[in-house]
Order: structure tokens, then sequence, then C-alpha cells
């Protein structure tokens, strides 16, 4: 059963599309919880999952392929026999962007009021960081298929995502970097903790490798509300880098431009999950040929793509569409093996069914299932080939995709890399 939050939609395409600032938060609590069956209060009632995803915004390219993994991993669930002898109930509402935070903050409370049990969602770390408080302090668990956000990790006990931390991507990027044989490096970055904490991984990764960043150290990050960029990029251009990094949202479609009138060979243009897209419809052909750009994530097979695309025939973009589907998956297991559906069951046995205690391999909820119907220990294999959840509720392990650009300005997944995730 499928329900949307009408009236949070209506409030959320009132607000104008703004940047989306991806940002960090911190916390003390530990993370993890000992696996258990419903405790007092613990309900057999319906799973009711609510997703908090992109449907406008400057994001919003990236809500279909994760919402069509919520729903794909919903349907395939309820044919399977839903969770406990009960269909999956999904109710989707719209986060919109960190500039549009009341969209999110509404949708919460939403979500709250029909009693969701799990949140998918948000795709942005800056809009968590706005809600999850409220989410987590109702006792809602919370899963992100895209958040990379480093201060995250351990946040809440209420807290996981299926993506990986930026100290995954920033790694891989500064080693795809240097791989490709550049030692003076220029970043272009947005004064926002997602694009200064991924400056700062990367910074490290190709500084141990014998590179240096020449522009873009602290002090040297770009307005994200500015108009124009021809500034920053002329302060980069006097420092000779031999490639450049862009960190941005939206800001990418006038940097680009900006870059390439300044006499910077695209091929040396490196992106990250943040601005790596489609970029056919923004510039003339040629404008991004052979530029790279990383997305975390595996990338979904053909035969997964078809999945998601039986349940939104329109998809022509994947990412995180994996990683929602996983979230999803695994929240209905924790709930079938805790033998309730309230969150505090569900986020005691969502490590332990992700294999943090080891198991059996299963790679479907209906094989999942028949394991621990048998009494037996699992390790759910998804489709975005992460590992299973650390003390910190990251995963352990997880894959980067690389992608590049061809004369047309779109972006081709060429390999993955897969990092594991520092405690």
């Amino acid at each position: 059963m499928t329900r949307t939050t009408h009236a949070v939609q209506a409030a959320a395409l009132a607000g104008a599309v703004a940047l989306v600032l991806t940002a960090c938060a911190g916390g003390d609590d530990e993370a993890g919880g000992e696996e258990t069956g419903g405790g007092d209060g613990a309900t057999a009632g319906p799973l009711i999952v609510g997703t908090l995803l992109p449907q406008t915004g400057t994001l919003a390219y990236l809500g279909p392929p994760e919402v069509a993994g919520v729903d794909l991993a919903v349907q395939e669930i309820n044919e399977a026999g839903g969770v406990l002898g009960a269909d999956v109930e999904v109710v989707h509402a719209d986060s919109s962007d960190a500039d549009h935070a009341e969209v999110a903050t509404q949708s919460v409370t939403d979500l709250i009021s029909q009693d969701v049990q799990v949140i998918v969602g948000a795709a942005s770390s800056s809009v968590t960081l706005n809600v999850i408080d409220d989410i987590t302090g109702a006792e809602i668990v919370q899963i992100s298929p895209a958040n990379t956000a480093t201060s995250l990790s351990g946040y809440s006990d209420f807290y996981f995502r299926t993506a990986p931390p930026d100290t995954v991507q920033g790694a891989a990027l500064g080693n795809l970097i240097t791989g490709d044989g550049h030692a003076n490096i220029g970043v272009l970055v947005f004064n926002d903790d997602y694009g200064t904490s991924l400056r700062d991984v990367l910074k490290s990764t190709v500084e141990a490798a014998g590179a240096t960043v020449v522009y873009g150290n602290e002090g040297e990050e770009f307005d994200p509300a500015a108009s124009s960029f021809a500034t920053d990029v002329t302060a980069l251009m006097a420092t000779s880098p031999d490639a450049v990094v862009v960190l941005a949202f939206e800001q990418t479609k006038q940097i680009i431009p900006e870059l390439v009138a300044a006499g910077v060979d695209p091929s040396t243009i490196y992106m990250v999950d943040g601005n790596t897209a489609d970029y056919s419809a923004d510039f003339d052909p040629g404008t991004l040929e052979g530029a790279q750009g990383t997305i975390p994530g595996a990338f979904p097979s053909d035969e997964f793509q078809e999945r998601l695309k039986s349940v939104d025939p329109a998809l022509t973009d994947y990412a995180y569409g994996p990683e929602s589907y996983d979230a999803t998956i695994l929240a209905a297991l924790a709930a079938v093996k805790g033998g309730a559906t309230d969150g505090p069951t569900i986020q005691a046995n969502l490590a332990a069914v992700s294999g943090a205690d080891g198991g059996e391999e299963c790679t479907t909820y209906a094989d999942c299932v028949e394991l621990l119907d048998a009494g037996e220990d699992i390790q759910y294999v998804g489709q975005a080939g992460i590992g299973p959840f650390n003390e910190d509720n990251d995963p352990s392990s997880a894959f980067i995709g690389v992608y590049k650009y061809g004369a047309d300005n779109k972006n081709v997944w060429v390999k993955a890399v897969e990092g594991a995730v520092e405690e």
C-alpha cells in the first residue's frame, strides 16, 4: 500500500528551487544495541515505512531512483508475504532541500503522525541534520540511502545509513586523481560542511601520495549563494593547477563554463556525488568530455535496473536506488528477526541482519526470511554491495563508482573501487 503526503507536497512545491547544503552534525551517542525481540510496547502490526526524499529542490533529480528503490522493495516484500503476516505500507513525503528546511520539518511531523516506524532518507546530510533529533527522539529508525557527511557517523542509536561516509569517497577520489598522474590540484569548494569535510579527506589523501592542493585550502572556499564564480576561478587559475576538483551542487552549471573558458582541459576536471550528473541539456557538446566523477555505491546491474523501471518506467538515473532498496529490505528483516514492527525492535536487530554478527548470506527478502524462520543468523547481501553495519551504524565497507563523461556531457559508469570505512 502506498500513501502520499499531499499536503506536504503542496507546501514543498510552493518553495523556489534553491541550493541544497549537505551538512554534517556531531553527536556523542553510542551506536548499536542488543538484538532483541519485541519489548514493552512492541507491536506486530503493519510495518509502515516513511520516505523523506527530494521531490523538489536542487537534489530533486535523486528522488526518482530513491523512491523507486523503496517502492520496489515494498512490492517484493509484500509479494513474499509481507512482514509478520501483514503487508508493508509506505508513505512518501518531500524533503526538499536545506534552503527550504520547513518542508522537511513539516514532512517529519506528518510522518510521525501516521505512525511510521522507519524513515528512509534524507538524501541531503544537511536536511538530516535539521530533522534527525525529531525522528530519532521519537524512537523511529532513520536510514539514509545517501548521507555521506562524516560527523553523522554514530550520531544516534536510531540513525543508520546504507551509503558510506565521505572518508571513503574522498580517499577514492584522491587516489583516482593522483593515479592519473596529477600533482598540483586545485579545489573549488563551497563553504559548506559537506564540501569542506570532503575536501579535507581529499587533501589528506593526495598529500599522502606526494601531491599538493594548490588552491581550495581552508579559507579559500566560495560562497554557495554567490551569483557568479568568476573571481574564484581566476584565483584558482593563478595557482596553475594540473587538475581541478569541483565540490559543489547546482553551482556546477555556472562553474564548468568558467573553467573551460579559462583554458582548463575538461579531462582534468573531477567531480563528486553532489554534481556527477547528466549535463547533456546544460552544456555545448564536448564541454565535459573526459571529465570524471565519483558516486558512492555499486552500479546497479541491468537486471536490477529493469526491476526499478518496472515501478517507474521513466527512470533514466539510478543513483542511490540500490541503497534505498537495501535500506527498506534491512528494516523489514530486522522486524522479522525481532518479531515486532516498532522502532526499538527494528533498531535493535538492524546490525544483526546486515551480518554484523556473522550468519548465512542471503540475497533476497524471501530467502532471508526463510533462514530467520529456521532460527538462523543471516547476512543480507544487497544491491548496493555494502558490508555489515559497524558500531557507528555505517556500512563497514562500500563501493565508490567512477564515472567518465563523453562528448554528449553524459556520465557513464567506468568502474567501482571498494573501500573500508574507518571507525
